[in-house]
C-alpha cells in the first residue's frame, strides 16, 4: 500500500498546474481524495463505480474497463487514481496524443501485469492504429506485434494478463463507436453546484491548513465556474492574499477582495471571459461575429477563445452559437451594464447548453 501511495504522488507530480512549484506539487497531491469515501459531489457516479469495484473485488477479478467523460477539471484523473487505489493495484498512466503508433501502445501493454489499472487521458486523441489494437486487448487480453512490411509480415500474438483500462474523454461524440462500446461501465462527470463546491472548499482549507469562514468559503465556491480545480485554485490565491494583505483569515471580504485582485468577477469570469464579452457588444454590436474575427480582436488564439472561454460563456447564457456567427445574449448585456438591442431572430430565447 505504501508503494502504492509513493507512486501515485509522483504520478501526480507531472499531472499538477503549472503554476505549481515545490511544495505546491505535494499540497495538490494532498487536495486530491484518495477513496471514494472521500469524494464530495457526482454522488450517482460514485455510487455506481462503488457497486462496479466491490462486485469486482468479491469475484477475485478486475473490474470491467471504465470511461470517464466530462469537462475538464471535474474528477477524471482522480477518480483513475481511486480505482487503483480501492482495488490495490498499480496505476500506469499515458494520454492519447503520446500513442501515436501502434508500437508506442504495444510497449505500455507488454509491460503491464496482472491487475493493473491503465489509465489514458484524452483517449480520443489517440491514433487509429492504436485504436484498432486496444480493440483485441481489451477483449481479449492480447494484441498482435506484426513483424516486417508487405507479404513477408508477420503477427506475433501477444498475451496480455488482465488489466483494467480507464479511459477519460472531454470529447465523447469523437471516440468511435467501437472503442466506446467495449468501456463496461461508462460514466458522465457534471458540473459540481454551489453547495458541493463549499464543502470541497472547506476541505482543501483544512488540508491547507488555511482559516476561513462559512461565508468566506461561500464566496470562493460561487466563483468557482462549478468545478473542483478551480475552487482549489481560486483557494490557494486567496491564502496568499490573506497571509500577505490581512490577517491570514479568508472572510467574505478577504476572498471578495482578493477575487477582484486576480480578476475572478462574482459569476466566475476572468479576464478573457470579459474582454470576450465585451469585444461582442461594444466592437460589434453584440454580433454576430465569427469566431475567428472575435479571436483577433480580443488578441487569442482561435482555439484558446473556443475552448476556454466559449464553453463557460455558453453555459451561463452569456453567448450563443448561431449560423452566422457568435452573438451576445441579452444576459450579457445585462452583466456589462449595457442596454441590448433587439435581438436577432436565430438567437435562442433560454440559454444554450454547454455543448462539447
Amino acid at each position: 500500500m505504501e508503494d502504492l501511495e509513493a507512486r501515485e504522488a509522483a504520478y501526480l507530480g507531472s499531472l499538477t498546474a503549472a503554476e505549481a512549484e515545490g511544495d505546491e506539487r505535494a499540497v495538490e497531491a494532498a487536495l486530491r481524495p484518495k477513496t471514494l469515501a472521500e469524494v464530495v459531489g457526482q454522488h450517482r457516479v460514485r455510487e455506481q463505480l462503488g457497486l462496479v469495484l466491490e462486485a469486482a473485488r468479491g469475484r477475485g477479478r478486475v473490474p470491467d474497463h471504465v470511461l470517464l467523460s466530462g469537462p475538464p477539471g471535474l474528477g477524471k484523473t482522480t477518480l483513475a487514481m481511486i480505482i487503483a487505489h480501492e482495488m490495490t493495484a498499480p496505476l500506469r498512466l499515458t494520454s492519447g496524443p503520446a500513442i501515436t503508433h501502434a508500437g508506442d501502445l504495444a510497449a505500455i501493454l507488454s509491460g503491464m501485469n496482472d491487475g493493473d489499472v491503465l489509465f489514458v487521458d484524452e483517449i480520443h486523441r489517440m491514433s487509429r492504429p492504436a485504436e484498432e489494437m486496444l480493440y483485441m486487448a481489451m477483449e481479449d487480453f492480447r494484441v498482435d506485434v506484426v513483424i516486417g512490411k508487405g507479404p513477408g509480415a508477420t503477427a506475433i500474438p501477444l498475451e496480455i494478463p488482465p488489466f483494467t483500462l480507464v479511459g477519460a474523454t472531454t470529447r465523447a461524440g469523437l471516440l468511435p463507436g467501437p472503442l466506446r462500446d467495449r468501456f463496461g461501465f461508462t460514466a458522465r462527470l457534471e458540473f459540481y453546484d454551489a453547495a458541493d463546491l463549499d464543502l470541497i472548499v472547506h476541505r482543501s482549507a483544512g488540508l491547507l491548513g488555511v482559516e476561513l469562514t462559512e461565508d468566506g468559503a461561500a464566496e470562493i465556491a460561487s466563483r468557482s465556474r462549478g468545478t473542483p480545480r478551480i475552487a482549489n485554485r481560486l483557494l490557494r490565491r486567496v491564502r496568499d492574499y490573506a497571509q500577505v494583505k490581512a490577517d491570514g483569515v479568508v472572510t467574505h471580504d478577504v476572498a471578495r477582495r482578493g477575487l477582484e485582485l486576480y480578476e475572478v468577477d462574482e459569476l466566475g469570469l476572468d479576464r478573457l471571459d470579459r474582454a470576450v464579452i465585451e469585444c461582442l457588444c461594444r466592437h460589434f454590436g453584440g454580433g454576430p461575429v465569427g469566431i475567428s474575427t472575435l479571436a483577433v480582436a480580443v488578441g487569442e488564439e482561435r482555439e484558446t477563445v473556443e475552448e476556454v472561454a466559449e464553453p463557460f460563456l455558453v453555459r451561463l447564457g452569456f453567448l450563443a452559437r448561431t449560423p452566422r456567427g457568435r452573438v451576445a445574449t441579452a444576459a450579457a448585456w445585462r452583466h456589462l451594464g449595457l442596454d441590448a438591442p433587439p435581438q436577432p431572430a436565430d438567437v435562442p430565447g433560454e440559454p444554450t447548453l454547454f455543448e462539447e
